[in-house]
C-alpha cells in the first residue's frame, strides 16, 4: 500500500514528517509517487492559527475527494490542543495527538484489520522522543529536532497545550544525528525545536552546548532557528560565538516593538533588552543578519501601538520580517480580550509588509562588494543557480548551473526584489 505525508506548520513537524515517513516505510508501505493518488493519507497538522487549521481542514477534504476509499489520518498539534473539536467536526479514520507520532504504522494495520475508527490522544510526555524525531533531509539544509515543548505560556499561543513542557536530545545524539547528516553529504544542518532557546534547561545545558555538539560532527554549517532575545545572555553568545561552524543569521522573535503590547503577550523581555541583545550580536558577528516575526493586530492594540512596532522596527534594521495578522486560539488568555477588528488588522499586515520589503532592500544594499559563500539549493533554472549564504542572504547566480549542496565563494554584484545577484569568485 502506498501513502502519503501531507505536513502542516513548523520545520520540527517536517522533522517528525520524515520519521513517519521511515515508521511506515520500515513498515513495508511505500511513498505514494508524486501526482498519484495513495491508499493512505497522514495529515500532520498544525495548531498556531486559524489558517493552519483551516488547512488541515481542506487537505482532509482533497485526500477523500482524490481517494474516497483511502485510509486518513489526522495528527499532531490540532488534535492534541482540540481533541473534542478534532474527534468530533473533522472525518477522519485514525485521530492522534503529538504522542503517538511514532506508532501511526501500528494504528493504521490496526485499522486496515478491523475498520473501526479511533481517536487516541493522549497526555504528553516528559521525555523527549527519540524515536519520532531523525533528521528531515529532504532539502539541500538538513533540519534536527533538539528540542520540544515550551513552558512560556504566551498569552496568544497554545503551544505548550499542543506540545507540552521543554524536553530535549542529550549532545551525544545531536552529535550522532549530524554525522548521519554529513554522510549524507549535507553540508549545512538546522537545530530546530519548538522553543529552542530553552535547550536543555533540564539537562543542565545551553543551546551553545547543542551547537558544540553539531560541530564535533564537522559539518561546515550550521544554522539555528528562531530564537527568544532573553535567552540570549552574554555568556551564550560568547559559547555561540566559539563555533567556527556557526551561521551569523539570528531570528530573534519580536512579535510586537510596543512595550504594553508585549506585557500583554506575556513576553518575558522589552524593546530595550531586544535592542541590547541585538547590539550584542552585530558585535560578536559582524555582518550578520537579523530577522524576525511580528504580530499585528494583536487584541487592544491601538494605532499608537502599532506606530511604536513600526518605529523599532525601523530602528533595530531587519534583514527581514515575517508579518502575521493575530488570530484568535481557543483556550488563550487574548482569547477572552477585545479584539481588533479585521479590516485593520489587514491593513496593518499591508503597511508592515511594505516596511519590511523596504527593509529587505537597504539590507541587501549594504552588501553590494562583499564576499560570501553560497549553498547551492535544487535547481530551478539552467540560467541561473539559487542559494543561501551564511547570513541566509538568498543570492542568484547568473550563467552556469551549479551543482545543489555545494558552496561556492561569491561576490555580491547588485540585488532586485527579493534576491541578491552574485558573481563566482
Amino acid at each position: 500500500m502506498t501513502y502519503e505525508i501531507i505536513t502542516l506548520g513548523c520545520k520540527l513537524n517536517s522533522c517528525e514528517s520524515a520519521a513517519i515517513a521511515g515508521d511506515f516505510s520500515e513498515n513495508g508501505y511505500e511513498r505514494a509517487v508524486d501526482g498519484e493518488k495513495a491508499d493512505i493519507y497522514i495529515i500532520n497538522s498544525c495548531a498556531v492559527t486559524g489558517v493552519a487549521v483551516s488547512k488541515t481542514r481542506h487537505a482532509l477534504s482533497r485526500c477523500k475527494r482524490e481517494n474516497p476509499d483511502c485510509v486518513t489520518v489526522l495528527c499532531g498539534c490540532f488534535p492534541q490542543s482540540y481533541p473534542e473539536e478534532a474527534g468530533l467536526n473533522y472525518g477522519a479514520d485514525i485521530i492522534t495527538g503529538n504522542s503517538q507520532k511514532g506508532s501511526l504504522s501500528t494504528l493504521v494495520g490496526n485499522f486496515l484489520e478491523n475498520r473501526v475508527k479511533a481517536v487516541k490522544i493522549s497526555p504528553l510526555s516528559r521525555e523527549f522522543d527519540e524515536s519520532a524525531a531523525i533528521p528531515d533531509e529532504d532539502r539541500t539544509r538538513a533540519f534536527i529536532k533538539i528540542e520540544d515543548g515550551c513552558d512560556r505560556f504566551c498569552a496568544y499561543c497554545i503551544i505548550p497545550t499542543a506540545r507540552g513542557r521543554v524536553r530535549s536530545l542529550p549532545p551525544e545524539k545531536i552529535t550522532e544525528q549530524s554525522k548521519l547528516c554529513v554522510s549524507h553529504g549535507h553540508k549545512e544542518i538546522v537545530l530546530t525545536g519548538i522553543n529552542l532557546s530553552c535547550y536543555g534547561q533540564e539537562l543542565g545545558l545551553t543551546l551553545g552546548d547543542a551547537a558544540a555538539a553539531a560541530a564535533k560532527s564537522g559539518v561546515e554549517r550550521i544554522r539555528l532557528s528562531s530564537l527568544e532575545p532573553e535567552m540570549l545572555t552574554d555568556e551564550e553568545i560568547s559559547k555561540l560565538k566559539s563555533i567556527p561552524q556557526l551561521c551569523p543569521h539570528f531570528h530573534l522573535s519580536l512579535q510586537s516593538g510596543s512595550d504594553s503590547v508585549l506585557k500583554r503577550m506575556n513576553r518575558r523581555y522589552d524593546t530595550a533588552l531586544y535592542k541590547q541583545v541585538t547590539d550584542k550580536l552585530r558585535a560578536a558577528f559582524r555582518g550578520c543578519s537579523i530577522t524576525t516575526d511580528i504580530i499585528v493586530g494583536f487584541p487592544e492594540e491601538t494605532d499608537e501601538e502599532f506606530l511604536e512596532t513600526l518605529d523599532f522596527a525601523q530602528e533595530i534594521g531587519f534583514a527581514k520580517i515575517h508579518v502575521f495578522p493575530y488570530s484568535i486560539r481557543e483556550g488563550t488568555v487574548a482569547a477572552e480580550m477585545p479584539q481588533v477588528p479585521p479590516d485593520i488588522k489587514n491593513e496593518r499586515v499591508r503597511i508592515l509588509t511594505a516596511v519590511s520589503a523596504e527593509l529587505e532592500m537597504e539590507f541587501f544594499g549594504t552588501q553590494r562588494g562583499s564576499i560570501h559563500t553560497v549553498l547551492i539549493e535544487k535547481s530551478q533554472s539552467s540560467e541561473y543557480s539559487n542559494g543561501f549564504t551564511e547570513s541566509y542572504i538568498p543570492v542568484r547566480i547568473f550563467g552556469k548551473e551549479l551543482p545543489r549542496h555545494s558552496l561556492v565563494k561569491v561576490m555580491i554584484s547588485g540585488y532586485r526584489e527579493g534576491y541578491c545577484e552574485g558573481k563566482p569568485i
